[in-house]
C-alpha cells in the first residue's frame, strides 16, 4: 500500500514538472519529457521497492546513490510546480488586472513564464549556494551556563561538549568530522556527550566518525545514546564499535559519574525507532524505558538524561532528570519563511532552550545534514554547558 502511494506521488510530480516545463519544450519533444523525466526516477523506484521486500542491504547498496539523485529530483520536481503555480497566478491576474484574455499559447505569455523561470532558477541557485555554505561551514558553538538549586557543590563548573546528529555518510565526509572533533575538543570538555545519529543509515558508516574521534578523552569520559537513523538496520555494530572506541552507549540504563565527592548519573534511554524495525523489521529494543534505565540511581545524585528526541521528554522527566539533552530536529535544516522552523511538524521543541516541569530540556539542532546537503536558517551546532549553583 505504502509502495503503491509512493508511486503515485512520484507520477504526480514528474506530470506537473512535465507541464510545468511546457514552455520552454519545443513542440515535438514535449511529449518525450514525461517519459524522460519518470526514467531518471527508475533507480529510486527500484531501489525503495526492493528494500520494502526485506532484502538485504548489500543487494541495494549499489543503487543508493542513484536512488538519491531520485529524490533530489523529486524536491525540484516540487519546487519546479510550486513556482509554476505562482507564476501562473501572476499571470491570471495581470489579465484581471488589464481587461484581456489569453490563450496558453499566447507569445507573450510563454516570453513571460520563460523569464518567471530563469528568475527562480536564479533564486534557487542562490539560495542553494547560501544552504551549501552555512551546512558545511564552521558550526555555531552554543554556550550555555545553566543553574540548578539542587545541584551538588563538587558539580559546579562541569563542562560538557554535546554533540548530536552527525550523520556520517554519503553527505558528512571524513574531513568534516575531523573539524567537529577539533572544535569540540577545543572547548576542553569535562565529558563529552553524543546525542544519536551517528550515521546516515548504514552500521558500517560509523568507522570514519569513529576515526575521528579517535584519542579525544575527555577527564569524565565520553557516553551517547543512539538515534532513530542508527536503526535503520542492525545496530549491533554500531554498539560494539562505539564501545571498543572509547564512547560507551547508555540505552536504558545510566552510568555514575563522580566529581569532587559528587555524582553525577547520567541516564540514557533508547530511542522508539529501536521497536520499530524500519526496513528490516526486525526489532533491537523495547524503546524508552525510564524505570530500568534510572533503576538503582542514588538520591543525591544529579540526573542528566540524553533522550535523542525531544519528544520523549516526558519519558525523560520519569527518570528524575533535572537536565535532559536532544537533538533529532536539526532546527528545521531547510526553513525557508524567517523565524519559522520547519521543525514544527516534529513538535513543539524546535531547538534551543526549555523549561518543562520544572526541568530544563535542550535541543541541539545538530550537526550533519539529512536528505539534502544544506541547511537554511538553521546553522550546525557545537553545544558547551557549564553546570552552576543556582
Amino acid at each position: 500500500m505504502a509502495l503503491s502511494i509512493f508511486l503515485a506521488l512520484v507520477l504526480a510530480l514528474q506530470g506537473g514538472m512535465a507541464k510545468a516545463l511546457h514552455p520552454w519544450v519545443k513542440r515535438g519533444w514535449w511529449r518525450w519529457l514525461n517519459w524522460g523525466l519518470l526514467a531518471l526516477n527508475l533507480p529510486m523506484l527500484l531501489y525503495v521497492g526492493l528494500r520494502t521486500t526485506g532484502i538485504p542491504t548489500s543487494a541495494t547498496l549499489f543503487l543508493r546513490p542513484f536512488a538519491r539523485m531520485g529524490l533530489y529530483l523529486q524536491i525540484l520536481a516540487l519546487l519546479v510546480i510550486l513556482w509554476a503555480g505562482l507564476t501562473e497566478l501572476v499571470w491570471w491576474l495581470r489579465g484581471r488586472i488589464v481587461r484581456r484574455e489569453e490563450t496558453p499559447e499566447n507569445p507573450a505569455r510563454r516570453a513571460f513564464l520563460r523569464t518567471s523561470g530563469l528568475l527562480g532558477l536564479g533564486t534557487a541557485a542562490a539560495t542553494t549556494t547560501a544552504g551549501t555554505r552555512e551546512a558545511y561551514g564552521d558550526p555555531q558553538i552554543t554556550r550555555l551556563r545553566l543553574a540548578f538549586a539542587d545541584l551538588p557543590q563538587g558539580l559546579v563548573g562541569l563542562r560538557l561538549a554535546y554533540l548530536s546528529d552527525l550523520h556520517a555518510g554519503p553527505l558528512v565526509g571524513a574531513g568534516l568530522l575531523r573539524r567537529w572533533r577539533e572544535l569540540a575538543e577545543r572547548e576542553k570538555p569535562d565529558l563529552l556527550l553524543f546525542g544519536g545519529d551517528f550515521v546516515d543509515s548504514q552500521p558500517h558508516e560509523v568507522g570514519p566518525l569513529i576515526e575521528a574521534f579517535e584519542g579525544f578523552r575527555p577527564p569524565l569520559g565520553t557516553f551517547a545514546v543512539l538515534g532513530n537513523h542508527d536503526y535503520f538496520e542492525d545496530p549491533r555494530p554500531i554498539w560494539r564499535d562505539l564501545a571498543a572506541s572509547g564512547i560507551r552507549p547508555v540505552e536504558n540504563t545510566h552510568a555514575l559519574i563522580g566529581r569532587n565527592g559528587a555524582r553525577l548519573a547520567l541516564i540514557g534511554l533508547q530511542d522508539p525507532m529501536a521497536r520499530n524495525g524500519k526496513f528490516s523489521r526486525v526489532p533491537f529494543g523495547p524503546g524508552p524505558l525510564a524505570g530500568p534505565a534510572s533503576a538503582g540511581v542514588p538520591a543525591d545524585a544529579f540526573r542528566l538524561c540524553l533522550a535523542h528526541r525531544p519528544t520523549m521528554i516526558q519519558d525523560a522527566l520519569a527518570t528524575g532528570a533535572r537536565l535532559v539533552l536532544s537533538g533529532h530536529t536539526h532546527g528545521g535544516q531547510i526553513n525557508l519563511v524567517p523565524g519559522v522552523s520547519s521543525a514544527r511538524v516534529l513538535g513543539p521543541y524546535t531547538g534551543g532552550l526549555y523549561e518543562v516541569s520544572g526541568a530544563r530540556l535542550f535541543v541541539s539542532r545538530g550537526l550533519g545534514v539529512v536528505g539534502l546537503p544544506f541547511r537554511i536558517q538553521a546553522p550546525p551546532e557545537i553545544a558547551v554547558i557549564t553546570l552552576a549553583k543556582l
